[in-house]
């Protein structure tokens, strides 16, 4: 199968790993690889249908070097520039004096948007309220067992996430060997039922998909905030409810552990790049020092 190519100049220094990573389910996702030198492939589903994309880093000449595989492949590579940032907008975006270092460290990271409700929000799921290594390995199940091989060369070695029919045959008892609960389960079915709805309702705006995907039971803050970021590029969007926020939020901010309330205080100066500081604390290593007892991953759910 012969890929399609594209080259891109974007007007900064895009750094494509750090902003493709975003969309990475840990270091064993199979829609996920990233080759020794530095190019970095992805497996999703597209309006047109499935691709395989690989991106490589920026080159000598500033320009980003793309290559695609499958039905999605013209669709993947004319959205590219979004997928890496252009759409991202940080001017006017001052950040907290803690934070002024690393963001002159790393000013030329952008927000991307992949566009795909459904490819974000099934991961994002699975993430509610559990540890990332027990998150990361339901989802590697998950498509290993319920999805299928991605276009393109045998070499690419990707998989393509199961799509919201393929989510809504999976028996229950099923979800179990992954293992993923039926708190997780059930509003992952539910979200699948209404896959096109919440594609249309991202399409119409970030305001409109937060209030469509929280009308889901099982289906909050947290994780719209989550897919807003990824799928939507929303510089504004804060995961509160996050486990760790208000840990490292009011660390890096006021020097102590802090709850959601006060997170929103301190970040609302910051509107509308809130996700920006979040993504400041995390990327420039100012969260709370990790000493205490970590969230341990469950034990009760039926083994693999």
């Amino acid at each position: 199968m012969t890929p399609l190519t594209r080259t891109w100049r974007p007007d900064w220094p895009c750094p494509v790993g750090a902003v493709l990573g975003v969309h990475r389910r840990g270091a064993g996702d199979p829609t996920y690889r990233i080759v020794a030198d530095g190019r970095h492939r992805r497996a999703f589903r597209t309006p047109e249908g499935p691709v395989s994309l690989e991106v490589g880093p920026l080159d000598s000449n500033g320009e980003v070097h793309a290559r695609a595989w499958g039905e999605g492949a013209d669709w993947a590579l004319d959205t590219l520039p979004r997928l890496l940032g252009a759409d991202d907008d940080p001017a006017g975006f001052v950040p907290p004096p803690q934070l002024a270092a690393s963001w002159r460290r790393l000013q030329h990271w952008r927000l991307g948007g992949s566009g795909l409700v459904w490819e974000s929000l099934a991961p994002t799921i699975i993430e509610q309220k559990v540890t990332g290594k027990e998150a990361f390995g339901a989802f590697r199940q998950l498509v290993r067992r319920f999805g299928e091989r991605a276009p393109g060369p045998d070499g690419l070695d990707l998989m393509l996430q199961p799509t919201p029919e393929q989510v809504r045959a999976i028996p229950s008892w099923e979800w179990l060997k992954l293992p993923v609960d039926g708190g997780r389960s059930r509003p992952l079915v539910g979200a699948a039922r209404v896959a096109d709805a919440l594609q249309r309702a991202a399409d119409a705006g970030v305001e409109e998909f937060d209030r469509s995907v929280r009308t889901l039971p099982g289906i909050g803050v947290w994780t719209s905030a989550e897919v807003r970021a990824s799928a939507l590029g929303d510089a504004d969007a804060v995961s509160f409810g996050d486990y760790h926020l208000g840990k490292d939020v009011g660390w890096a901010l006021v020097g102590e552990a802090v709850d959601d309330d006060a997170v929103a205080e301190l970040l609302e100066p910051y509107r509308p790049h809130r996700h920006r500081v979040q993504q400041l604390v995390a990327a420039g290593g100012h969260g709370r020092p990790r000493r205490g007892p970590r969230m341990a991953p469950r034990t009760h759910l039926p083994a693999r």
